[in-house]
């Protein structure tokens, strides 16, 4: 049965092998004076103007022709899909008419003559539509009576142009009619269809010169409101306010979060609060001749706290605070990020004393040059520009730099040195008292039962953040609301974090009677190698309802001075294998060599780790002695190799192997003898398993007591 990397529990995992047709508005038939039709003489209109000498009315002819041109060709002809022209109209009659004279005017034309506009020319009587837009049951009514002399369609077939038979030219939008080119045919009607696309060619041409700049201010505009123009998200109002940063500023900060909402973090509160109090009171530690630190680096495991610390930092102090993330500096151009340091950096020295605080400064902050494909030169500039703002030649007196990252190993060690970042603040998995208050915080406003013992849940859930046990607690409301409940009772805390360790439970299951009977062996022998394996953690429950890709699960309950340790000795590593190897050993002692299955798949992965470090790492060989070989993997981000490096001999290879088989085989001689050995607690303890499915650690001690158990000894 597989067993999980987390120490709180083993697994077991039993499961099968797994448009728009556009046409300008058509003019009237406005006939043209450019039709090569001669005007007549000037002269001849002026007879009642004796005193006009002949050169003045040559001039004056000329400038009436002149007007009677612009006049009569202003009106441009209709603008069509074919090339047929309009007819065009006589020429517009100029009439000259005495008038009264004027004292006002002192022209002589001006008191004698009247220049009137072209008179429109009367048309016949029309059933025809007006405008340039048909409808297509007018256009078909027009078609019928025999009014359309030709039409023309587009290439798409969704609109035409007709021609009338009085000259005029109107736009039809065409439905899927299947009849028209038959009434069109039966009618007379030329048809035709565009060979090109629709339009003049005089608009074509202006449209394509319209285009781009339509286009590039259209992508002018996307790009201000991206980059915070106006209306956009930073509302900073200028073309280029790209390269200005977007932290989030508060000259009062009102995050809602003080030093009493963080729970489980008391060393790195502590050296917050002197941050704090050294911007309250600075008096205090310049009389000492103290240096405020420049900068603080908070380094911890995901969802410790480190960004609620920060938001308790700008509670707490009272001075001008501003937040921003990392990635916020990187761009698509290159020295954006560099430009938005500069305009946070000079914002924060205007509002000094304040505090900067930039999340997932890992995002700007790792190594120089160190990358797989090279250097990225955007990131670098930005870090090297940070690096002068916290600590170059003009410095930053009065602004202190907070940071978070949860990947320290990545920094450039230019930006941790100090004068920098002059504190590294870890914020570690909080302990067991740390929990307790954790808990605390995160059940307010939940109504809880009696029986809720935050120190049981504590002990229950070492390695556990902040982040998860505000989860865990959610997780436990959310069950009791499903299970119409009017307070959280310990069950359902029980089953929120069995829910989140190994998955929600499969209670629909189909489960076979000789399966079911196959993994409650192998838990019951996980549990039983367990018990009597000295010095190493008690059962806290066993289950066989399968949960996520286990088929069953043994759970025990860590010692919490080992886990916030880290040692383990050589002894606890041997039993943690022995105990792998026991739900293995159990299908061998009950069902045969041949009636095992890929259950333990799992266990074997953790047995053989285990195994090799002990041999490679932590010096538990005779024949290796104390000595690491085998260079951990190479991490990516800092360009190392992403294999181990073998950095020893072939022969040395083999005794390696050698040592890894013994150490394996020695553990499983252990968990067979003690098998074999209690082998009616074994019978026993799975066929409590088969009835109640779960058992918990103190009913299963009382088989112990009951059959007289004693621990191995080795």
């Amino acid at each position: 049965m597989a067993t999980m990397a987390n120490p709180l529990l083993l697994s077991s995992t039993f499961h099968g092998d797994k448009t728009i047709f556009l046409s300008p508005p058509t003019p009237k038939t406005t006939k043209s004076s450019s039709s090569g039709r001669k005007h007549e003489p000037a002269r001849s209109l002026f007879k009642k103007q004796p005193d006009l000498s002949e050169k003045t009315l040559r001039s004056f002819s000329s400038h009436v022709a002149l007007s009677a041109l612009l006049l009569g060709s202003v009106t441009p002809q209709a603008v069509a899909l074919d090339s047929t022209p309009v007819q065009s109209a006589p020429p517009p009659v100029i009439e000259a008419q005495p008038v009264k004279p004027s004292s006002s005017n002192g022209s002589p034309f001006a008191q004698n003559l009247l220049l009137t506009a072209p008179k429109p020319q009367p048309q016949a009587a029309s059933d025809l539509p007006e405008g340039s837009n048909w409808r297509y049951s007018e256009f078909l009514s027009a078609v019928k009576k025999g009014k359309v002399e030709r039409v023309r369609f587009s290439k798409d077939g969704s609109a035409l142009q007709l021609t009338a038979v009085d000259g005029r030219r109107a736009a039809v939008i065409v439905p899927n009619d299947p009849d028209l080119i038959d009434i069109l045919a039966m009618n007379g009607v030329d048809i035709s269809v565009s060979e090109g696309e629709s339009g003049n060619g005089l608009f074509n041409f202006i449209g394509s010169l319209l285009f781009p700049v339509l286009a590039f201010a259209g992508l002018f505009f996307l790009f201000r409101r991206a980059q915070g123009g106006p209306g956009g998200p930073g509302g900073l109002g200028g073309p280029m306010d790209f390269g200005r940063s977007k932290s989030k500023f508060q000259e009062v900060p009102e995050t809602g979060v003080t030093f009493a909402d963080v729970a489980g973090a008391d060393q790195a509160k502590l050296e917050l609060q002197e941050v704090v109090d050294f911007l309250k009171n600075p008096d205090k530690y310049t009389a000492l001749g103290a240096k405020i630190p420049k900068g603080c680096l908070l380094v911890g495991p995901p969802g410790t706290g480190k960004t609620l610390l920060a938001r308790a930092v700008a509670g707490e102090a009272g001075v001008p605070f501003f937040s921003c993330a990392a990635s916020e500096f990187v761009e698509l151009f290159v020295g954006v990020g560099a430009s938005r340091v500069r305009d946070l950096f000079d914002k924060a020295k205007s509002k000094a004393p304040c505090i900067v605080f930039i999340d997932e400064i890992d995002a700007v902050g790792r190594q120089r040059g160190a990358g797989l494909g090279g250097g990225n030169d955007e990131r670098e500039q930005t870090i090297n520009q940070l690096l002068t703002e916290m600590d170059g030649f003009s410095g930053n007196s009065g602004v202190i730099v907070l940071a978070a990252t949860n990947r320290p190993d990545v920094l450039d060690a230019a930006l941790l040195r100090p004068g920098r970042f002059d504190r590294q603040v870890t914020v570690d998995r909080p302990d067991v008292a740390g929990r307790v208050k954790i808990l605390q915080v995160h059940s307010r406003g939940k109504a809880l039962g009696k029986d809720v013992d935050f120190e049981k849940i504590a002990r229950r859930t070492p390695g556990f953040t902040g982040a998860d046990l505000q989860n865990l607690m959610n997780e436990a409301a959310i069950l009791a609301a499903r299970r119409n409940l009017k307070e959280i009772s310990k069950d359902e805390i029980a089953d929120a974090l069995e829910r989140i360790i190994a998955g929600p439970e499969k209670k629909n299951a189909v489960v076979s009677e000789e399966k079911k009977r196959l993994v409650a062996y192998h838990e019951a022998g996980h549990a039983l190698v367990g018990a009597l394996m000295p010095e190493y953690d008690p059962v806290a429950k066993i289950s066989i309802i399968p949960r996520g890709q286990a088929g069953g699960l043994t759970f025990f309950a860590p010692s919490e001075e080992r886990l916030e340790s880290g040692l383990y000795s050589r002894s606890y590593l041997e039993n943690q294998m022995a105990v792998a190897l026991g739900g293995r050993v159990a299908e061998e002692v009950i069902f045969g060599a041949d009636k095992v299955t890929t259950g333990a798949s799992n266990d074997f992965m953790q047995v053989s780790r285990v195994a090799r470090q002990m041999v490679e790492r932590f010096g538990f060989s005779k024949k290796i002695g104390q000595v690491a070989i085998g260079g951990p993997g190479g991490n990516p981000f800092l360009g190392q190799q992403m294999s181990s490096q073998k950095d020893y001999s072939m022969a040395t290879a083999d005794v390696v192997d050698s040592e890894v088989r013994e150490l394996v085989d020695k553990a499983y001689t252990r968990a067979k003898q003690i098998i074999t050995t209690h082998i009616d607690i074994l019978h026993k303890l799975a066929q409590l398993l088969m009835e109640k499915e779960t058992v918990d650690g103190d009913e299963f001690m009382s088989l112990f007591i009951d059959g007289k158990a004693e621990l191995f000894i080795a």
